[in-house]
């Protein structure tokens, strides 16, 4: 039978990758996540994306949110949060866990819930725990949902630093001297606890840092330089994790290089180098973020050494399992060998974050990466790969 004399049902034009940037969330790095989001929603291309921007609250509360970047800035040293950006104080988004159904839904009480339509890949801006420490990803792997970024193993291992350490050394890659106090040892017997950092003191030197074991954006660090101000710093680490990591001062340069998924595989960008910031005494949250403490890039490093630390820095990546990106810090030390200090797998992302500055010194622009970091996440399937 002919079809010529048929109706002829007319193409539907393909619709666009659906990105969710997610954001917020309830770590002591809210406030700098959603600022970073900011940055993803003024550069994100959007002939190229439908882009649905969720925040999630303090208290973990999904929230719709408005699409407006120039409210995620920080204003008057002060950082945003979801709670200024939510279109409600009760409204909840949802996300189906079940993995044939990508649609979100957005309900309110005593409201019919509202379909807001399926989502085909996942931006978790978030940093710190629940978000960068593989919780957010194992409720994307549930739900059948492709996201940028590490996996569930990767992201757990690149949020606590003592088994990303761990995992460091089983790979043969460098590490400095390190001390873990467990929650369980500093309830016990704080006087042990107290006492194996003074012997940990005795064997490297003041000054020490002590930090939280499973925190970012060098919050809850302090540095120490004898008995005196220990406890207190001691006190600080625990607001943010129970679990705090003691580390020897390491004497050298800080350098720092970015990965990033292509797809032939990883790559290390052009590395760039922290200096020291005369107004700070080590670079910690204010001089990131509130005091925009500039890095160098390219770092002035000769051939041999910008070859050996990108080296160093895909390695990393890979012992780590990661995908999607990394930020690898180094020290590289007096006696002209990089020591890796940690990874971050969401690491700060803002147009003047070290990470986009090292890619786009390496010919990739903001918005370019954005894409890249899309595109690989809608290349790779969820469940085990």
């Amino acid at each position: 039978m002919s079809t010529e004399n048929l109706p002829q049902s007319a193409e539907q034009p393909l619709r666009k990758p659906r990105v969710a940037v997610v954001f917020g969330g309830r770590s002591s790095e809210h406030g700098i996540s959603v600022v970073t989001a900011g940055a993803v929603l003024r550069s994100i291309d959007r002939t190229k994306y439908d882009v649905l921007p969720i925040g999630i609250t303090a208290d973990g509360r999904w929230a719709l949110t408005a699409d407006e970047p120039d409210r995620m800035a920080i204003t008057d040293r002060r950082t945003p949060s979801v709670e200024q950006l939510a279109e409600s104080t009760e409204g909840g988004v949802v996300l189906s866990v079940d993995p044939a159904n990508r649609e979100v839904v957005y309900s309110e009480p005593g409201a019919v819930p509202k379909a807001l339509g399926e989502v085909d890949v996942v931006f978790p801006m978030l940093h710190g725990p629940y978000g960068e420490d593989g919780t957010l990803q194992g409720l994307l792997e549930l739900a059948g949902v492709p996201y940028v970024g590490a996996g569930v193993l990767a992201s757990a291992v690149g949020q606590d630093k003592e088994y990303m350490k761990r995992v460091f050394v089983s790979f043969g890659l460098p590490v400095g001297p390190y001390e873990v106090i467990r929650p369980r040892e500093w309830k016990l017997d704080p006087a042990a606890a107290r006492k194996k950092i003074i012997d940990f003191a005795g064997e490297h030197g003041w000054p020490l840092f002590i930090k939280p074991a499973r925190a970012g954006s060098s919050i809850g660090i302090t540095k120490v330089d004898g008995l005196e101000g220990l406890d207190e710093a001691i006190a600080e680490a625990q607001r943010h994790d129970p679990k705090i990591l003691v580390e020897a001062l390491l004497r050298g340069r800080e350098i720092e290089c970015g990965v990033l998924e292509f797809p032939d595989g990883p790559r290390a960008s052009a590395p760039a180098e922290i200096p020291p910031v005369s107004s700070h005494d080590f670079y910690d949250f204010e001089a990131k973020y509130i005091d925009s403490a500039s890095g160098i890039v390219p770092a002035p490093l000769t051939d041999e050494q910008t070859a050996d630390v990108r080296r160093l820095a895909v390695e990393a990546f890979d012992a780590a399992s990661c995908e999607g990106l990394v930020r690898a810090d180094f020290f590289l030390t007096e006696d002209g060998e990089f020591v890796i200090n940690e990874i971050n797998t969401m690491p700060g992302f803002t147009p003047i974050s070290m990470y986009p500055r090292m890619w786009q010194e390496s010919g990739v622009s903001y918005p370019e990466l954005i894409d890249l970091l899309i595109q690989a996440a809608l290349r790779r399937s969820t469940g085990l790969r």
